[in-house]
């Protein structure tokens, strides 16, 4: 059983930044595929960036390349979602997630459990 707790969220002007933590609870974390997805209002939830069990093996959606970088630090348990040149449309809930499975990461529905979300609203 897997624990998530997402916090860092928060309100920016467009073109600031935010660090997102994610703190898991459990064991064998390194062992897990972590994940971030975000939910606009009146959107499906989508696929932000997803880190494996080695920290090298990195990916993240199109929209976020070059400005969001997926991070974890296995011996705190954490993993983070370090943004930067933050756009409007990048106002949404956070959500971490984490799959047991050797899944590629990029789709919500390989994920076995879920934080309860953390708000990022970006100004224009």
């Amino acid at each position: 059983q897997v624990q998530l707790v997402e916090s860092g969220g928060g309100l920016v002007q467009a073109g600031g930044s935010l660090r997102l933590s994610c703190a898991a609870s459990g064991r064998a974390f390194s062992s897990y595929v972590m994940g971030w997805f975000r939910q606009a209002p009146g959107k499906e939830r989508e696929f932000v960036a997803v880190i494996r069990w080695s920290a090298g093996r990195t990916s993240a959606a199109d929209s976020v390349k070059g400005r969001f970088t997926i991070s974890r630090d296995n011996a705190k348990n954490t993993v983070y979602l370090q943004m930067n040149s933050l756009k409007p449309e990048d106002t949404a809930v956070y959500y971490c997630a984490a799959s047991s499975w050797a899944v590629v990461g990029n789709k919500a529905n390989q994920y076995d459990y879920w934080g309860q979300g953390t708000q990022v609203t970006v100004s224009s």
